[in-house]
């Protein structure tokens, strides 16, 4: 049941309104407070149970509010935009909105949303949404949007975006999800770069001509004109241009083959023409038949005939027989199975278009052909790479191998390859996915992951789950303090090794710092850890060890002697984060290492203060365990006791002394 009450007026102040009304009542930070723009130079925050304003703001005369006044929850403030482009901010303490917190803009706003836990959001009348913190960051910097196209097959909704870095982006969205209760995550791909300036003032715009092909209405270097350009997606090449020395509004539709645009101050019409896409015709080499001084001729349709498809001299009956007999002949050719038009794709296609097939394939509901499909792809993607050392599909590759369906012996080529092109974010996957690598290729990829300088790492993008965050760790005095007093239930101060002790008391100051900080980068870290995790035999492994630089080993001692610090910080011996290494396994690698580069390692005179932090760290490990050798004999009498006694009745009190 629903009920309307008696109304009651809020307040008798008059309103200045105009024929446009108020321009919004927006919640405050207070329940039963709201605020209420006109939609003329006024802002009034209202309480309604006491039906009586607490407070009133104007802009000055000539100036006007554009869009209504919102509360920012997190702060209390308001927010008001006047004059489309300024911004205020003020508090119930400010009196006069002239002197409060002033922003220009430098695109005009449409509305400002604002809602509880969250900053207030934006919205530009082109289409740009800015959180308000951001925006305020840098006022004067120019709104760029995204202006989209959607195409639409039997299977996907193919989401174009043209974005502010000039780049196009494809989101690929299944029609039919494999499972619709589950949320879906779309993938979204670069299929062009940089087709127009990021520094263009004016509105951009996209639309997708045909499955290959797409105009784009915009300026391509910042100090051009602005140009309408047609794009071959599929082999990456511009096709053709035209300069619009008089600018445009930034908007472009198009129908049937004609391209409109405001051009200058005319509504301008350009025809336009898009061949079959092959790679000859993408790269300006297509032969013609047509003599070089010929030219199209117009025709004109007779809109009477069905689909505009005859010129005047058929009868309508003849066209639709015509119109049924396609139909039939089309229904009757059977659908090539996306799994051999995949694999058909793969051989001659460009590395975009193949991208972009692998993902459809990957969307579709699983076959049971589906690990199959995947090997038989992978197999002919990587004897193309052989065949043509400039095709390298790195992007195919890493989304086959998230399949989880691929392993090492499988494609044994897939590792090589990436060897060979130090692709570290393919090799650190392969190495988290693949449980039969041989020990040989892991040296490989570790004599890879030691060398490659730190530039080359900043520039790359790899898995960092593995990696906690040093910065947050105990402080290097603490630590410090723990690796001369307590290693792990041991005293070193009980240590026979005076040589040793000597040595490390007169390590100067920069060594200290540098044994308790990370000896790599944390990207190096992650490719490091990778190989940590990974499987192996030490027979096999040990003589690929004796191959690597021993400067590479003395760095990997060192990170592996940091993380064995970082586990003796707590109880557990554990390190922070998501899959980190684990105790057994940073213990073994040591063994390992030291077991295959002892002789060349004890040589290098900046390993001799490393190798004394080794030594100590095994002896105390040896010391620990042999008290808990003690401690467990007594426990084993224990038991025997407690065997024994087994009338004791309902409680009992009994002292045993230990010796």
């Amino acid at each position: 049941m629903a009920a309307l009450e008696e109304e009651f007026t809020l307040s008798s102040v008059v309103l200045s309104a105009g024929p446009e009304g108020l321009l919004g009542v927006e919640q405050s930070d207070k329940t039963d407070q709201f605020l209420v723009t006109d939609s003329g130079r006024t802002v009034i925050l209202y309480k309604v149970s006491d039906q009586k304003p607490l407070g009133s703001w104007s802009v000055k005369q000539g100036q006007i509010i554009t869009c209504p006044a919102v509360c920012n929850f997190q702060t209390g403030e308001y927010v008001v935009v006047h004059d489309n482009k300024v911004l205020r901010i003020w508090n119930n303490e400010d009196v006069n909105l002239d002197k409060v917190f002033k922003a220009t803009l430098s695109a005009e706003v449409y509305r400002i949303l604002s809602v509880q836990g969250t900053e207030p959001l934006v919205l530009f009348k082109e289409g740009a949404v800015r959180g308000l913190e951001a925006l305020l960051a840098d006022p004067h910097k120019f709104i760029k949007i995204k202006i989209f196209t959607a195409s639409v097959d039997r299977k996907f909704i193919s989401l174009m975006s043209l974005s502010s870095d000039g780049c196009i982006y494809e989101t690929l969205i299944p029609i039919r999800p494999t499972d619709p209760e589950k949320n879906q995550s779309l993938v979204r791909s670069l299929l062009l770069k940089a087709v127009v300036s990021d520094n263009t003032q004016n509105g951009v715009a996209l639309t997708a001509l045909d499955q290959d092909h797409v105009a784009v209405l915009g300026s391509p270097l910042a100090a051009s004109k602005e140009c309408l350009s047609v794009w071959n997606i599929k082999f990456q090449t511009l096709q053709t241009s035209k300069e619009l020395s008089q600018g445009t509004s930034g908007q472009v539709w198009y129908y049937g083959e004609h391209l409109f645009m405001l051009h200058g101050k005319s509504l301008t019409v350009i025809p336009y023409k898009c061949e079959v896409s092959s790679l000859a015709g993408a790269l300006g080499k297509l032969k013609h038949s047509q003599d070089p001084g010929t030219h199209v001729v117009p025709h004109f349709v007779n809109w009477e005939t069905p689909q505009g498809c005859g010129l005047g001299f058929q009868n309508s009956e003849q066209s639709r027989r015509i119109l049924r007999r396609r139909k039939i002949e089309v229904s009757l050719q059977p659908e090539v199975p996306p799994s051999k038009q995949l694999l058909s794709t793969i051989m001659k296609d460009s590395e975009k278009h193949i991208e972009v097939e692998v993902r459809k394939f990957l969307a579709l509901k699983q076959t049971p052909d589906f690990h199959t499909v995947v090997g038989d792809t992978v197999t002919g993607l990587l004897e193309r790479c052989k065949a043509e050392p400039s095709f390298y599909p790195r992007n195919c590759l890493m989304q086959l191998i998230q399949t989880h369906v691929l392993s090492y012996s499988l494609c044994p080529d897939l590792m090589e390859i990436a060897l060979k092109k130090k692709d570290v974010q393919l090799l650190q996957l392969c190495l988290q996915q693949f449980p039969d690598i041989p020990e040989s290729v892991t040296c490989a990829c570790l004599k890879i992951f030691l060398s490659i300088g730190d530039d080359s790492l900043q520039e790359t993008d790899v898995s960092m789950e593995s990696v906690f965050d040093y910065s947050n760790s105990v402080h290097d005095e603490k630590m410090e303090e723990q690796t001369e007093i307590l290693q792990n239930g041991f005293n070193p101060e009980e240590d026979k090794c005076n040589n040793c002790d000597q040595e490390l008391n007169k390590k100067p100051q920069d060594e200290t710092k540098e044994s308790t900080s990370c000896p790599v980068v944390q990207k190096r870290a992650a490719l490091l850890n990778a190989i940590l995790h990974s499987a192996f035999s030490e027979t096999f492994l040990l003589p690929h060890l004796k191959d690597i630089p021993a400067q590479h080993i003395t760095l990997f001692l060192k990170y592996l002697y940091f993380l064995y610090l970082k586990c003796s910080e707590n109880a557990t011996m554990t390190l922070p984060g998501i899959h980190p290494p684990t105790l057994n396994q940073i213990m073994d690698w040591i063994c390992l290492l030291l077991d295959a580069n002892f002789t060349v390692v004890v040589m290098m005179p900046e390993a001799k203060r490393l190798l004394i932090n080794l030594y100590k760290l095994v002896k105390s490990q040896i010391t620990v365990y042999s008290e808990l050798n003690k401690i467990e004999v007594s426990f084993r009498e224990l038991q025997k006791l407690n065997q024994e006694k087994n009338n004791r009745g309902l409680y009992s009190i009994e002292v045993l002394e230990l010796f």
